[in-house]
């Protein structure tokens, strides 16, 4: 079955690029109706499906855009919190051009969402399943999706600075793991970096607070870090974001290396593009049991910083 909110919720923040306030409003949505964005500010015009062929290409975060030119940016935290949470309807309403950054992580997201609850609806859920596997690469970075029976994830990166280095982890996203494993993982960046961006008008909302930032061996942000391994998890939840794009739930594999949210969004246009390489099955009770967001509690989300 198909599952939706059973209450709305808010948030309330800056977006990390953009640095404008914004609320986003979480609402219960109709069997099939999918997961829908909608602009408050731009009228009949503000609809916009979160889906992978809305994607306008980029690095540095996941940007929707309809055929008016609206847009909605730093989509992927929330779209992973919504996905590792098990729903699959919603309507996300927004009244401005960025969600916000809020911790930069999932957490803030997931925590009001178990509290709210879920509703499962009367219509039968449909998942993807990966038949055959699907690589794309750029340079020494790729992307590759394969054959599973659930949701699985392997990430691993590499940098020079000694604060993150090279660090790798796979996981199944099985019966709420991201919600324990991955969530309150937040994104994280080089200070170098964040001179860079913000030379180029980008980066405005962002803090030591709501990213984890690093120079060399040292971490800047207050408290250090959330896990030994943050910054990968933190890759993985981008791509369980990313992968949510897909239009329901995936059945298969994916390894990430060195990868970002462009190349996630290539990954899934060409797995689409191959009509062999999946199939839409109908989810039965026991594959469901498997999907992430199954059997999840309050309880599993992780506990805000003191």
């Amino acid at each position: 079955m198909q599952t939706t909110l059973a209450h709305p919720v808010a948030f309330d923040g800056v977006g990390l690029h953009s640095g404008r306030p914004a609320r986003l409003r979480l609402l219960p949505a109709p069997a099939d109706h999918g997961l829908v964005f909608r602009r408050t500010d731009m009228g009949a015009a503000g609809r916009i499906p979160a889906r992978w062929d809305r994607v306008e290409q980029g690095e540095l975060c996941t940007r929707i855009v309809n055929e008016a030119g609206v847009s909605v940016s730093t989509i992927e935290h929330v779209m992973a919190a919504v996905a590792g949470c098990g729903i699959h309807n919603l309507l996300l309403e927004i009244d401005g051009p960025e969600v916000p950054i809020l911790d930069g992580s999932s957490a803030p997201f997931v925590a009001p969402i178990l509290t709210a609850g879920t509703r499962r609806q009367a219509a039968p859920l449909r998942a993807i399943r990966v038949l055959e596997p699907v690589e794309v690469r750029n340079g020494p970075a790729y992307a590759r999706i394969e054959p599973a029976e659930t949701l699985e994830i392997d990430f691993s990166i590499d940098f020079a600075d000694a604060a993150i280095g090279r660090q790798e982890k796979r996981l199944s996203l099985a019966n709420g793991t991201f919600v324990r494993e991955l969530s309150d993982s937040r994104t994280f960046c080089r200070r170098a970096d964040v001179e860079a961006m913000r030379a180029r008008g980008l980066a405005l909302g962002g803090t030591l607070e709501n990213a984890v930032v690093v120079d060399g061996a040292e971490v800047l942000s207050p408290g250090g870090l959330r896990h030994a391994d943050e910054a990968v998890r933190h890759k993985m939840l981008d791509a369980l974001g990313d992968l949510s794009l897909a239009g329901a739930p995936i059945l298969g594999r994916y390894t990430g290396v060195r990868a970002g949210h462009a190349l996630t969004n290539v990954l899934l246009r060409a797995l689409f593009a191959r009509a062999s390489a999946t199939r839409e099955v109908e989810v039965d009770e026991t594959v469901l049991s498997r999907l992430p967001g199954a059997g999840i509690v309050l309880e599993d989300a992780p506990r805000p910083a003191a």
